[in-house]
């Protein structure tokens, strides 16, 4: 999946196949409508984003990609 997020001052892609897995969580199994994963990423230019995506039934029905800041990202790797 890919986001482009334009800034005051710059423009940011965020790409799933270019960026790197800081870590994965899943819940449940596939093809579970309450089961979802969260993936943090990391890119070259060191931005962090939460990749979500799951089930009908789950917190995230809806694929959505979010940018994190790097203390945010550590809170939640702190978190899961």
């Amino acid at each position: 999946m890919v986001k482009t997020v334009k800034g005051k001052t710059k423009t940011t892609v965020y790409d799933t196949a270019t960026a790197s897995i800081v870590k994965k969580v899943t819940s449940g199994v596939w093809g579970d409508p309450a089961g979802y994963e969260t993936t943090l990423y990391v890119t070259e230019a060191g931005e962090y984003f939460l990749y979500t995506y799951g089930g009908s039934e789950s917190p995230y029905s809806k694929e959505a990609i979010t940018a994190y800041t790097k203390a945010k990202a550590e809170a939640w790797l702190q978190n899961n």
